[in-house]
């Protein structure tokens, strides 16, 4: 089970830590992503970092200013959002796969998500 906070309402330029939690003994094996949906649109990836923390991928849209990290022994995922843009608008997941040691970038890849929090950028 996956709970992601840490949105909110926040000024463009301005800058958001989301985190996602696991209850999960074994999380130290799981890939995490993050992925987010607006209004209309289709879920769409953002970011991705392996279970060692060793490798992140990110989505072109946030390259530069989204940067993930993982603690391990607190079970968390951060994604640390900087230079926040009004279309980073959208509800965020997290999302959770076992043993892989490589980033996936696509929703089916993923076997537990998150409820996901709100983020809203005011321009």
């Amino acid at each position: 089970q996956l709970q992601a906070s840490g949105g909110g309402l926040v000024q463009a330029g301005g800058s958001l830590r989301l985190s996602c939690v696991t209850s999960a003994r074994t999380f130290s094996i799981y890939g995490v992503g993050w992925f987010r949906q607006s209004p209309g649109k289709e879920r769409e990836f953002v970011a991705a970092i392996t279970w060692s923390g060793g490798r992140t991928y990110y989505a072109d849209s946030v390259k530069g200013r989204f940067t993930l990290s993982r603690d391990n022994a607190k079970n968390t995922v951060y994604l640390q959002m900087n230079s926040l843009k009004p279309e980073d608008t959208a509800v965020y997941y997290c999302a959770a796969k076992a043993y892989t040691t490589v980033v996936h970038t696509t929703t089916r890849e993923y076997d537990y998500w998150g409820q996901g929090t709100l983020v809203t950028v005011s321009s």
